[in-house]
């Protein structure tokens, strides 16, 4: 079984077509699932919805202590874009050993429909987290990375080795 920990992000924001905001209410990743006719076994769980550039010591420290806990060697993370290496670099440095940890997200909210990338990279994790052995990866734009040797393009809004 693939443990899945929803952690909010761009992912599962919603829009306020009246006040141009971004906001959460409930995550979409069940739905994600189900549309893309998932077979695999899941065990889906919040953990919080904020943004990644809001997260704190607290949240991280509620990230590892569920990753320590489940008992999935396979765990699925869904993360805000701006902060997910820091994310990883603080799992790595939990040193969890004997779990393959893969964090995704996406640029552009699963509520915007086809121009979605998070549909996408769902499916790009869901897959690296089955085949990979066990570290802490980052899965984006179709492609995945260790932890420690990627980053976030500001100017591309790509992920891309260092």
């Amino acid at each position: 079984m693939v443990q899945v920990f929803v952690t909010g992000g761009t992912f599962d924001k919603e829009y306020n077509f009246i006040t141009g905001e971004l906001y959460f209410k409930d995550s979409r990743l069940k739905e994600m699932f189900e549309r893309g006719r998932c077979k695999v076994p899941l065990d889906i769980k919040t953990l919080m919805m904020v943004d990644s550039l809001e997260m704190t010591e607290a949240d991280w420290q509620i990230v590892e202590h569920n990753c320590r806990r489940s008992k999935s060697n396979q765990i699925l993370i869904t993360h805000g874009t701006d902060r997910m290496v820091d994310t990883a670099r603080y799992l790595a440095d939990a040193n969890i050993e004997g779990k393959t940890i893969v964090l995704t997200g996406a640029m552009i909210p699963y509520a915007f429909g086809s121009s979605s990338d998070g549909f996408f990279n769902l499916g790009t994790a869901l897959a690296m987290v089955q085949l990979l052995s066990a570290g802490i990866y980052i899965a984006m734009n179709g492609r995945c990375f260790n932890w420690d040797n990627v980053r976030k393009n500001r100017e591309t809004g790509f992920f891309e080795e260092l």
